[in-house]
């Protein structure tokens, strides 16, 4: 399948100075305050085609930022595919093996008959660490240019999180995909019992120069947010702009490819409003129409083969 081409405006840094981390884990870093508080995170490269994530982290690193209270984490996740990146073809290194952010269920991670991945070893590799991160927001970024966006997740705390931060101005809640679980709905974090809580935001298309600007915006109003650094460090190096009023959304569900003949009615690109019973697309012989008075559609895919969503369908909600 030939995916659209954007042009790469961006350039991934080189984040070989960070490889040794200072956990235990390769490209994973912690610093301690020494004073009460949360572990706070901050992950990038989950996908290896996704360098504002990477921009963001390297300018805290220059910047030295410390957690004035509990601790912070930086993370470079699937290395792998990052380093595999290739401006000449920056679709192919999305990931290595598989899609790292669909791996996040016990069952998946804890199934010794599973094939052992390049992803499948990362993950299990990070996951002792993950488990100890209270709250964790994870830099992505999208096949077209459309509006960046929060990916909240279900649960009304993790729009309560989404609202604290500010930005970007919309939040999706969704319970993710059908093909596995994202690292954003591992365990405690889709738990409505416990306090741990995560976000994912989508920093616009993959390669366009705003995508750096709102990944590093998003991170410090995410740091500032959970108290882990102080607003005025955010106010003296990087003023943020003033955010847009909050729009929420809900999806109904993802729409998960289940032929080979997949194929939508129009070029969507994302965020467009259909009023209620309007011609989506095609799945082999089966009609995809819009099923609420104003449904929206979020993310839609070029990735359309069995099992992959295709566009997840939602509607404005209060």
């Amino acid at each position: 399948m030939t995916l659209f081409s954007y042009p790469v405006e961006l350039t991934p840094p080189d984040i070989s100075a960070y490889a040794a981390g200072n956990t235990g884990t390769p490209y994973i870093w912690t610093f301690d305050s020494g004073q009460p508080g949360p572990h706070v995170a901050v992950s990038a490269v989950v996908h290896g085609n996704e360098p504002c994530g990477a921009i963001a982290l390297d300018w805290l690193f220059k910047h030295d930022v410390r957690p004035r209270q509990g601790r912070l984490s930086l993370a470079f996740i699937n290395t792998a595919a990052y380093h595999a990146f290739d401006a000449a073809n920056p679709n192919a290194s999305r990931w290595v093996d598989e899609d790292f952010n669909r791996l996040w269920s016990a069952q998946v991670l804890e199934d010794a008959n599973r094939k052992l991945t390049i992803e499948l070893a990362r993950a299990r590799e990070i996951r002792p660490w993950l488990d100890s991160v209270d709250l964790l927001l994870d830099i992505h970024s999208m096949q077209h240019k459309t509006e960046p966006l929060t990916i909240a997740g279900p649960l009304a705390k993790g729009r309560e999180l989404a609202r604290a931060v500010g930005t970007p101005a919309v939040a999706v809640s969704d319970r993710g995909h059908d093909e596995g679980v994202r690292m954003r709905d591992y365990a405690d974090f889709a738990d409505e019992h416990s306090p741990r809580n995560a976000l994912l935001v989508e920093c616009g298309q993959h390669w366009e120069l705003p995508a750096a600007d709102i990944a590093l915006d998003t991170t410090l109003a995410f740091l500032a947010a959970t108290g882990v650094v102080p607003q005025e460090f955010v106010a003296t190096h990087r003023p943020l702009p003033v955010p847009d009023a909050m729009r929420f959304y809900e999806v109904s569900g993802p729409v998960t490819v289940e032929t080979d003949n997949f194929r939508f009615a129009s070029d969507w690109r994302g965020f467009e409003h259909l009023p209620q019973g309007s011609l989506i697309g095609h799945d082999g012989e089966r009609e995809i129409r819009a099923p609420h008075p104003t449904t929206v559609l979020i993310m839609p895919s070029e990735r359309l083969w069995p099992g992959k969503t295709a566009v997840r369908l939602a509607q404005p909600v209060a």
